[in-house]
């Protein structure tokens, strides 16, 4: 009889982790009109969306595990400052969905020689860790990516069908 409530537990638990990994995200995103610039607010932790000047949407995000200062070298935990752009759809990501910034631009890689070192790069806007959508509510709360831009599982779907490749992505501190 124990191993019978066990099993069901896990089972329940298992179709729940589905579900607000891959459903909820899906039902519950937002229609969009298309977007033109993305501002990401570091200390603030927030992404707004905007379209011809007018904000669209905001969400709360994650950063690198380092988030202060801008991103200078490769393994810094760093998330980039400056203006860049979306430059790629990751179509196979390791999470929910990710679209990749254009780090490290010509600037980026020059400090980066200077100081001896490389740039790093595939720093991304992405959902969460695949499976683990259901962690979105806690792990949103920290700073745990290498330095990308992490957001809940249904706003990166609200954010990867409202832009285009080549949407500008301004980073502040």
């Amino acid at each position: 009889m124990m191993l019978k409530k066990i099993l069901f537990i896990c089972v329940a638990v298992f179709f729940i982790a589905i579900y607000f990994d891959k459903l909820h995200p899906r039902l519950f995103q937002e229609k969009i009109k298309e977007i033109d610039k993305i501002v990401v607010k570091k200390e603030q932790r927030m992404l707004s969306l905007f379209n011809n000047g007018n904000h669209i949407k905001s969400y709360s995000i994650s950063l690198g595990r380092n988030p202060k200062a801008h991103k200078t070298k490769e393994g810094d935990g760093k998330t980039p400052e400056g203006i860049y752009f979306i430059d790629w759809k990751h179509p196979n990501s390791s999470y929910h969905k990710a679209i990749r910034i254009s780090y490290p631009n010509a600037m980026d890689k020059i400090q980066a020689i200077k100081a001896g070192k490389e740039p790093g790069g595939d720093i991304m806007v992405h959902g969460m860790p695949n499976c683990f959508g259901w962690l979105s509510p806690l792990l949103i709360r920290t700073d745990w990516t290498e330095g990308c831009i992490a957001v809940s599982n249904t706003a990166i779907e609200e954010i990867a069908s409202s832009i285009k490749i080549g949407t500008k992505i301004v980073i502040e501190p």
